[in-house]
């Protein structure tokens, strides 16, 4: 019935002035083909992670600060932060000081069906080495990466059965490949969209030494199933650095840097999905506008891994196209300066499988926010 009536109504409408209109009653009024609700009401799900806790103090540092508390107050402050919005539901791995297997972290993630899910950790060194850096699941690009990774790993020996747990592990070789497939790295560019905003919020606003964005081998993170970050927020062994860090004021500043950055990337997300409104209603053309400069392409993956475009390596999807994006390809479907079509290739990818993929723009060769250029 809800197909004939949308067939019906796209016959009618004559003006764009209708098509808004139309489009705004399925979009508030709750209409969709399927007689359901077209906006959900579900809350935007993120997963807090204080890294260590119980019997596993973390790094140490010699001016007697101990990571497992600092990073549970951080946790708890982005917490009452983001709790602060009604849209968004916070979940935590630990909310005192209780020792939690990195294989239960990823688990309860998992369950929740979350959004994103934030590790919180401190970093040490033998040196006075200082600044923040945000890991997200990769293999392990340097030494330096792997010596973090292999720090932080080192909990599972912690855990009972944690050789049958993490039997596919060595995190004693910087070799050891995680077992990243393009299904685990379909989350990759939101990760590193998120982690891009958490360090450019601690560079810009608390004027922290940015130590960039890194991927690197991290249990945790391979253990979940949703864009997920892990932050590394300073050195407790830099005699400044760990003063801030363990101070209520240096806390409450980090906790406030990360939590809007996970409000921005929300936004970001929010926007992404308001403008794919093909998805919801998917027989109204909302803009049949063809945009003389730009093309428009849906990101579909974003890989380590240089693939071959042959349908057979993308579930069967053709018009593939790929580019390099610092060590990142980034793996496009289509490509048209009409916006209706790329939402129907949208939607296509999305039946396919590719749940997270999302419509890019280029202006001119020169990506650009796709609400840029449509406003």
């Amino acid at each position: 019935m809800y197909q004939n009536l949308l067939i019906y109504v796209k016959m009618l409408m004559k003006t764009r002035f209708i098509y808004i209109i139309v489009c705004t009653i399925f979009l508030f009024g709750g209409l969709s083909p399927n007689g359901i609700h077209a906006q959900s009401s579900q809350k935007f799900v993120v997963v807090l992670d204080a890294g260590h806790g119980g019997k596993d103090p973390g790094k140490p540092s010699k001016y007697g600060y101990r990571e497992k508390d600092i990073a549970l107050k951080i946790v708890l402050d982005v917490g009452k932060e983001l709790e602060k919005h009604k849209d968004i539901k916070v979940i935590y791995t630990r909310k005192t000081d209780v020792f939690v297997d990195l294989f239960e972290r990823g688990k309860i993630a998992n369950k929740a069906d979350a959004d994103l899910f934030v590790s919180v950790h401190c970093n040490a060194h033998t040196s006075q080495a200082h600044g923040a850096e945000t890991y997200v699941l990769g293999l392990h690009r340097n030494k330096t990466n792997f010596e973090v990774a292999k720090a932080e790993n080192e909990v599972i020996f912690l855990e009972d059965n944690y050789e049958e747990k993490y039997a596919q592990y060595d995190i004693n070789s910087p070799e050891s490949v995680i077992g990243l497939t393009m299904m685990q790295e379909e989350f990759l560019d939101q990760s590193i969209q998120l982690a891009s905003l958490i360090q450019d919020n601690f560079r810009e606003k608390l004027k922290r030494k940015d130590r960039s964005v890194k991927q690197a081998g991290f249990i945790v993170l391979h253990q979940t199933v949703m864009p997920s970050v892990l932050i590394e927020t300073g050195f407790i062994t830099n005699t400044e650095e760990g003063k801030y860090l363990n101070s209520s004021r240096g806390q409450a500043a980090i906790a406030g840097a990360i939590s809007s950055a996970i409000s921005d990337y929300k936004t970001n997300v929010d926007t992404n999905d308001v403008l794919h409104i093909s998805d919801v209603v998917p027989a109204v053309q909302v803009d049949d506008k063809v945009y003389e400069g730009v093309t428009f392409k849906v990101q579909i993956a974003a890989s380590s891994k240089d693939l071959d475009t042959k349908p057979y390596n993308f579930k069967g999807l053709r018009d593939i196209s790929k580019a390099k994006e610092g060590k990142l390809f980034k793996y496009y479907y289509g490509a048209t300066s009409n916006y209706t079509q790329i939402s129907e290739k949208l939607a296509e990818a999305k039946r396919k499988g590719y749940s997270t993929a999302y419509i890019v723009s280029f202006k001119n060769g020169i990506k650009t926010p796709v609400k840029n250029i449509l406003n």
